[in-house]
């Protein structure tokens, strides 16, 4: 009987410092998701401001040509995570972008975020070109973002005869649709932004005016377009992880409590079986020395 003490009252110590772990883990998803999600509120004043340039170019110099490219090189930036314990985050995100590219393009890039998320891929036969280590704070975003966008003008350069066309992967949530993997195209730049651009009224008595040369300021604002979006994407996906982290970790917490509450129950029950024990043999001695 004593043994049997000594085992629940070992698994509930055990119980109790998987609890303390799940709970920092929890407080620490709570904690790393608001950033992430000031920064991505932060990136779209930026992005409309971007926007607004591009549209100021449009009104100067008149509407753009963009050339069709049907040849062009496609490049694929999958955003997942360094670090388990968010379900199947990673793995509902790939098993989604098998299913979107199919069998085709098979010379295709595929940059992915996390090594998670490079494990998740190749489950799903997607041979991963480079992988990237997530972004640890709202200052990473900024850099990684910055060294995806020199990783797409490289290829780029090594493309200039086809051009890229651009495709993001990443999860996001929201209060109406829920969690969800999103596959959206970055480059080229949607026609329909650009016919809006060109069809939205300049509402200013004067005209814009640039001193910067024509090809170098729209160079800038298409690099600034690619970082805006690259950044509010990354922000996104790990607004999500961490969502999907302490949802995570709510289910583990609640299921550590229902172990202690059966762990508590056990022992209880365990103590007063000891003591009637004890009074029995009590009552029998005292029985027996009467007699």
């Amino acid at each position: 009987m004593t043994q049997t003490l000594e085992t629940l009252a070992r698994q509930s110590q055990s119980m109790h410092g998987i609890r303390s772990v799940v709970h920092t883990m929890k407080t620490l998803s709570v904690i790393k998701a608001a950033p992430y999600e000031r920064a991505a509120k932060a990136i779209q004043s930026y992005h409309d401001t971007v926007l607004k340039g591009l549209h100021a170019f449009i009104t100067h110099y008149g509407p753009l040509d963009l050339p069709a490219q049907p040849k062009a090189h496609h490049v694929v930036i999958a955003f997942g995570s360094d670090h388990g314990l968010c379900g199947n985050y990673n793995e509902s995100l790939a098993a989604h972008l098998a299913e979107q590219l199919g069998e085709t393009e098979a010379s295709r890039t595929v940059l992915c975020v996390g090594s998670q998320m490079a494990d998740a891929l190749a489950d799903q036969h997607i041979e991963v070109t480079q992988t990237f280590f997530s972004a640890a704070s709202v200052d990473g975003i900024r850099r990684l973002a910055n060294l995806l966008s020199r990783q797409l003008e490289t290829l780029r350069t090594e493309q200039a005869e086809h051009g890229l066309a651009v495709t993001l992967a990443y999860v996001t949530e929201d209060a109406e649709r829920g969690r969800r993997p999103e596959i959206t195209p970055l480059l080229p730049i949607d026609p329909a932004l650009i016919a809006a651009l060109q069809e939205k009224p300049w509402r200013s008595r004067s005209r814009p005016f640039f001193s910067m040369q024509a090809q170098d300021l729209f160079e800038a604002l298409i690099r600034n377009y690619v970082f805006s979006i690259l950044f509010q994407a990354i922000a996104e996906a790990l607004k999500t992880e961490n969502a999907a982290r302490l949802a995570r970790m709510q289910q583990a917490e609640r299921a550590v409590d229902d172990r202690l509450e059966i762990l508590t129950a056990q022992t209880r029950a365990v103590r007063q079986d000891q003591i009637t024990t004890e009074l029995l043999d009590v009552i029998i001695g005292f029985e027996a020395l009467k007699k």
